[in-house]
This record gives C-alpha cells, sequence and structure tokens, in this order.
C-alpha cells in the first residue's frame, strides 16, 4: 500500500479523470453525492447494496435449486453499482495526490469486478451456469480487494473522515482570552488558537465576531486563508463553506461541520472564546 502511494505515473491519468468528474453536469445532485445531507460520505452507504447483492449471490450459487435467486441478485449488483461508483468519484476528485493514487487503482479494481458480474450474468442467461460462477466468485474476489483498498483510503489515509472531530477534546470548555477587539479588523479573517488549537476570526460590519475552528474538517484545509461569502467562510482549498454562526456547512465537499466557538468583548475590549455548545 505504501508503494502504492508513491506512485506518481499514476497522476497524469488522475489528471485527466478528475478534470472529467468535475466538469459532469450534475449541479445540486454533486452535494447529495457527497452526502452533505447525511453528515459524512455517501460512498460507503451505497457500495452496501452491490457488495450485499454479490455475497449472497455467492452463497445461493453454492446450493442447487437456487439459480434464479443467484440471477437475480447478480444484477441487482450490478445496477447498483453505478450509483455507488458515481458518489466515489466525486469523492475521489477532491483527495490529495497520494490518495487519488490509491482511490483509482481502487476503482480500476471495481470496475473490473463490474466487467466480471456482467459477464458472469451473460454467461447465466445464456446456459452456461459453470462459468458464470466462476465469473461471480472472480468479481467477488476482485470487489474484495477493492474493498481492501477503500479501507486503506479511509484508515491509514484519512480519506472522507471529519478532520475537525477532535477538536471539542483538545478545547477545555472555559474561556480563553485571544486578544483585544483591535486585534480583529472588520472583514478581515484573523487567525488565532485556544489550548494550541487554531482558530478563525472574523469581526462582522455589526461589530460583532463569529470564531470557528482553522482546520477544514473537509482536508484540514486553512480557512483563514479562504474568503467570507454571504454570512459563510470558504474554504481555500476545495469551495467548502460553512456559516459564520454556527459552523454548519452549507456547501460541500465537506460533509461534517464547523466546530464554532461563541465569543465575547470585555467592556475594556478584551475577546475571549468559548467552545460553543452545539
Amino acid at each position: 500500500m505504501d508503494a502504492l502511494e508513491r506512485q506518481a505515473a499514476l497522476d497524469g491519468p488522475a489528471a485527466v479523470i478528475r478534470r472529467a468528474v468535475r466538469a459532469l453536469p450534475l449541479g445540486g445532485g454533486r452535494d447529495a453525492l457527497r452526502g452533505l445531507w447525511l453528515g459524512h460520505p455517501l460512498h460507503p452507504v451505497l457500495v452496501q447494496l452491490p457488495i450485499g447483492a454479490w455475497s449472497s449471490a455467492a452463497l445461493l450459487d453454492l446450493f442447487p435449486g437456487e439459480r434464479r435467486a443467484a440471477d437475480r441478485l447478480v444484477a441487482v449488483g450490478l445496477a447498483s453499482a453505478g450509483p455507488a461508483a458515481l458518489a466515489g468519484w466525486v469523492d475521489w476528485a477532491e483527495q490529495r495526490p497520494r490518495q487519488a493514487r490509491v482511490g483509482l487503482v481502487h476503482a480500476a479494481a471495481n470496475i473490473t469486478a463490474v466487467a466480471l458480474y456482467g459477464g458472469s450474468l451473460l454467461a447465466r442467461v445464456g446456459g452456461r451456469r459453470s462459468l458464470g460462477r466462476v465469473l461471480g466468485f472472480a468479481g467477488l474476489s476482485t470487489a474484495t480487494v477493492g474493498g481492501v483498498l477503500g479501507g486503506h483510503l479511509v484508515y491509514r489515509q484519512a480519506a472522507g473522515v471529519n478532520h475537525a472531530e477532535a477538536v471539542p477534546v483538545l478545547v477545555e470548555p472555559a474561556w480563553h482570552r485571544i486578544g483585544t477587539l483591535d486585534d480583529f479588523p472588520v472583514g478581515k479573517l484573523v487567525r488565532r488558537t485556544a489550548d494550541e488549537v487554531p482558530l478563525v476570526v472574523v469581526r462582522m460590519q455589526d461589530g460583532g465576531l463569529s470564531a470557528l475552528a482553522d482546520r477544514c474538517s473537509h482536508m484540514d484545509g486553512p480557512l483563514h486563508d479562504g474568503r467570507v461569502v454571504e454570512d459563510c467562510l470558504e474554504c481555500p482549498w476545495h469551495g467548502s463553506r460553512f456559516r459564520l454562526s454556527d459552523g454548519a456547512n452549507v456547501q460541500g465537499p465537506a460533509t461534517a461541520p464547523q466546530p464554532p466557538f461563541t465569543c465575547r468583548i470585555s467592556p475594556d475590549g478584551a475577546v475571549d472564546v468559548r467552545l460553543a455548545q452545539v
């Protein structure tokens, strides 16, 4: 797996495919496929249907008298593989190079599995059941390799995980002094820390302050290098937008909210922040 991450030769094909995926006219469906409405990536949810159908078909292939059920499950797996793959490609298009390399091979394994199951279904329909079973078992084995690569992406390379999840654990539930009001010009993004956790603070036109955890929940992007757009903070790396008032993510690819902080201004102009209870 480590050697695969270092295969820079995959970067050229990855760049071509990434441009194609980003150019797809998905509109608001892109964030739906990312899982913005769900709170975490949708792709792992969608893959359950083809994998479950194909695994069940493999078991039924071992028993006589279950041919029709096995054939139907192979077909169900093929029909459900398309939406799962589309959601996966949308996620993959925003990944870092080392992640994208593994993801490209992950996709190749899954495409091979789909091709094998397509051949399996054709063989079954054509009456060549032995060939259909062999191709089905080969397809399941290949899909399992794809699953191992997907697990490496998530658990080793942290693709799709919430990179801001640790903030509530690292910041003590108390007020933290971060400067004075003069340190925060109106409309400017200012980076500060609380318990060594970086924050981004912005002073609004009405004089109030908003603060969010600085590292984007999607891929750790530095939000202090972003911009304010319609009362939201936009990540400079992939364009995720978080509402300044409460950290809610209103635009992907981030699927998790950004931890917000409550701000207070003392009569002497000192500014304190505390992790908000949301």
